[in-house]
């Protein structure tokens, strides 16, 4: 990971951490690496969610690209997995996505994508991180040579054609659901259902530019739940702020996360010959009662680090057609290179049409392992993970359940926080072993602040 581009892009609060400033010198970079590339005129396609601040970092990109000779086509508010599908599709040398995923409108990000659609190499960033660090004045192109903005609305309409192109039966007859967490989906989620047929019943679709994320989407499922059980729905879908996550209700109000998803489309994929060496990937992240449920079924469950980029990346070495991670993020390799919500929400209803079942009786044989998992906010994430007492507690946690269980904390990759994940056979112990570390680590930050 990076200076700026870790995980998941470059992330932090607008106007703090990323800056118009700098998003201007990421435009002027990319459009003259990527001229100088090609030989020729750059071609970046340019995304957005429904933040107030992606309208400034949007300008300020695309005013860099102009600048340094490349051409921006502008697709406004869309989401990531557009941006990725777009850019293979109809040949732009990169794709930029401005978004900061689940987190709340105070933050943005900038996201880069290569001509495949999948996330940018490292040596591209690598090059950038540089050039954001130094003084350079790259060259600026003049006259005929200065790059031009085209509005390229009508690229959402193809994205949103092949999406319904990819569906192999009609949702008429069923009652859906759709949170789309005031996001980027917040129109094309609605329209690709009602166009396959489906009563659609839509939330978290009246951004505000302020809203995006708050109490609504996939990482505030709540709302979902409670909406579909009021109205007796057969399933309801939720997304988050750029869409490329997807978290499901059942019939019953029940979730079912990203390792659910996992196991129905895996068993639905591989009945029919679709899942190629019958192998799944996973992350450390999972549920151990995945790989067990999965192992039942004949499918191999592998794991890879935390992070879409890297279940992609272990897809490729297995060959394997389906991925993902319980927080949502679903990559069906035959038709994406990166996680679709709206996407997984298709294949997810195609399972339940064509096998004649609710998505309850499709997750029934799923079975778990006791969880907890924690988010604790910190100032300075890296540096208390550090700690000589948080290193302690984390070795005592992992010693406890050294023959019955496991422990994994990781600073996150897209917030300040540091993520706790705590399984073992005993619920209850699960549970206060979680709230031991949490206690540790809000102590050790404590002291930690007091001595700086």
């Amino acid at each position: 990971m990076g200076k700026y581009f870790v995980t998941d892009g470059f992330r932090g609060r607008a106007n703090e951490v990323l800056t118009a400033e700098q998003a201007f010198r990421v435009g002027r970079f990319l459009g003259r690496y990527f001229s100088d590339l090609m030989q020729r005129r750059a071609r970046i396609l340019l995304g957005k969610d429904t933040r107030r601040s992606s309208y400034m970092l949007e300008y300020s990109i695309a005013a860099g690209i102009a600048a340094s000779g490349g051409d921006v086509f502008l697709l406004h508010v869309t989401t990531t997995p557009s941006v990725s599908y777009l850019v293979r599709a109809d040949a732009f040398d990169c794709g930029v996505m401005i978004s900061a995923s689940h987190n709340g409108f105070e933050d943005n990000g900038i996201k880069l994508v290569n001509s495949d659609g999948e996330k940018a190499d490292e040596e591209l960033i690598s090059r950038l991180e540089e050039y954001l660090d130094s003084e350079e004045i790259l060259p600026r192109a003049t006259g005929a040579e200065i790059g031009c903005t085209v509005d390229y609305v009508s690229g959402r309409n193809r994205y949103l054609g092949y999406l319904l192109s990819l569906s192999a039966c009609s949702f008429r007859g069923w009652r859906v659901g759709l949170d789309c967490a005031n996001g980027s989906a917040w129109s094309l989620a609605k329209a690709v259902f009602d166009a396959l047929g489906a009563q659609t019943f839509v939330i978290g679709a009246q951004p505000d530019g302020t809203n995006i994320n708050r109490g609504c989407g996939s990482t505030h499922i709540g709302a979902l739940q409670k909406f579909v059980r009021e109205n007796r729905l057969d399933v309801g879908f939720a997304f988050d702020g750029d869409a490329d996550r997807c978290i499901c209700v059942d019939e019953r109000g029940e979730v079912a996360d990203g390792d659910a998803i996992l196991y129905v489309c895996a068993r639905y994929l591989s009945s029919r010959g679709e899942l190629e060496g019958d192998t799944v990937v996973a992350t450390v992240m999972s549920n151990r009662g995945l790989l067990r449920s999965l192992k039942k079924s004949g499918i191999e469950c592998r794991c890879s680090p935390v992070g879409d980029r890297f279940v992609y990346a272990e897809m490729l070495s297995a060959g394997s057609m389906l991925g993902g991670e319980s927080s949502g993020h679903i990559i069906f390799r035959k038709h994406a290179v990166t996680g679709d919500g709206i996407l997984t929400s298709l294949k997810v209803m195609e399972a339940m049409i064509e096998q004649k079942a609710p998505l309850s009786v499709l997750t029934a044989g799923l079975t778990r392992d006791p969880q907890e998992i924690r988010s604790v906010s910190v100032g300075d994430k890296n540096r208390v993970l550090s700690l000589p007492q948080v290193k302690e507690a984390i070795f005592m946690a992992e010693e406890c359940l050294r023959d019955c269980g496991r422990v994994f904390v990781r600073a996150s990759g897209t917030e300040p926080k540091i993520r706790i994940l705590v399984e073992c056979e005993d619920g209850a112990e699960c549970t206060q072993i979680a709230d031991r570390l949490v206690e540790k680590i809000i102590s050790a930050e404590g002291r930690s602040c007091a001595e700086s």
